[in-house]
């Protein structure tokens, strides 16, 4: 099995979303021949791992069933994996990971963070892949009503310190696990913005962090037109996702989630290049 904190780091994990509704390119991949080229150009464009997911998370979106979802990701998963591309399952279902893993995923990807399926450490720990724990509070039909906090940087290590607890106590190996700050999922602006600026907090719970702040809304904001309308989610925003993910590797982060590769990967070597230390910051 791949282990991914080996991979050169900063990785870079290029999204791939089988889906008719996600926010920012719902439909454009859910036939199974366009998603399994765009993986394999974002594999040629500098992704080490390309994430595929079959149910849209953005804020209201409506479930799936396992069936339909399964139906989404395993036929792209197993054309990927015969190319030679690394694999991550974006799922919040035990039964979709494990079938993915199956089928030639190397990692799963879980935006709940353990929360929405309790077999999922289970499915983890018997197949020894590494696993994303995103910090989380409910599903997306109410997530926003719970983005509540009196300090976010400390409740969401607080909580994301007990998903790696009962993680390691499901018997999930502690170099199996890394953790996601989950930008937009019952977060606002402020409280993203919060978290990029103290990622340091977060790393100090002592294990790889990859940040996902790819076209979400909150950079559609900061970019609002003169009349205030946010700037569209539709590739209008990767400019601000490149400049958030720079941040966030200038800070230590293991690696992050974009929808646009190539310049991510460019800017990424820019900064190495350039011989700047990472920012280190007190938790």
């Amino acid at each position: 099995m791949t282990d991914l904190h080996a991979l050169q780091g900063p990785v870079v994990m290029g999204i791939l979303n089988v889906t008719p509704d996600s926010f920012s390119d719902g439909g454009r991949y859910a036939d199974r021949d366009a998603a399994v080229a765009h993986g394999v150009a974002m594999r040629a464009d500098g992704a080490a791992l390309v994430d595929v997911g079959g149910e849209s998370t953005r804020p209201g979106a409506a479930r799936v069933d396992a069936e339909e979802e399964s139906r989404r990701v395993l036929p792209v998963i197993r054309e990927l994996a015969a190319a030679g591309v690394l694999v991550s399952i974006d799922t919040t279902r035990a039964s979709v990971a494990a079938a993915a893993i199956a089928a030639g995923a190397v990692a799963v990807n879980d935006v709940s963070g353990g929360l929405a399926d309790p077999e999922m450490a289970k499915v983890v720990a018997a197949e020894g892949v590494p696993w994303v724990l995103m910090h989380w509070r409910g599903h997306s039909q109410r997530m926003q009503q719970l983005a509540v906090y009196g300090d976010v940087v400390a409740e969401v290590r607080a909580e994301l310190s007990r998903r790696v607890d009962d993680a390691l106590a499901a018997g999930v190996a502690a170099d199996k696990i890394i953790i996601d700050p989950g930008l937009g999922f019952a977060k606002d602006a402020a409280h993203n913005w919060e978290l990029t600026r103290h990622l340091g907090a977060l790393l100090s719970l002592g294990f790889p962090l990859l940040f996902a702040s790819s076209r979400k809304s909150y950079l559609g904001s900061l970019l609002a037109g003169p009349d205030g309308t946010p700037r569209p989610a539709g590739g209008q925003r990767d400019a601000a996702t490149v400049a958030t993910s720079v941040l966030a590797v200038a800070a230590g982060a293991w690696g992050v989630r974009v929808h646009q590769v190539r310049d991510t990967v460019d800017a990424i070597a820019v900064w190495k290049a350039s011989g700047a230390p990472r920012l280190r910051e007190t938790a």
